[in-house]
């Protein structure tokens, strides 16, 4: 379930980004420039910020793996307390 909302949340922020290089393209196109000279290049920025969301998201499935494991830990230890 876990991997699902990751891959949601990295759907969500891929469409954002998306959106906001299509806006950046228009006013760009509006103004009559290629690109901002004061700008990183596109592929610079969104390398970053991809490499930053891949890392969170593998940084957030692995604590998900060890809680669950964790979890079941602790209730076989419940359940041996339990049983004696």
């Amino acid at each position: 379930m876990n991997t699902y909302y990751a891959l949601l949340a990295l759907d969500l922020a891929n469409e954002r980004s998306r959106e906001i290089e299509q806006m950046r393209l228009e006013r760009l196109a509006r103004e009559g420039r290629e690109s901002y000279d004061w700008l990183p290049g596109p592929d610079l920025g969104s390398g970053v910020r991809r490499g930053l969301a891949r890392a969170t998201a593998a940084i957030s499935l692995g604590a998900a793996a060890a809680t669950r494991r964790l979890d079941e830990c602790v209730a076989e230890d419940l359940g041996l307390a339990a049983a004696d």
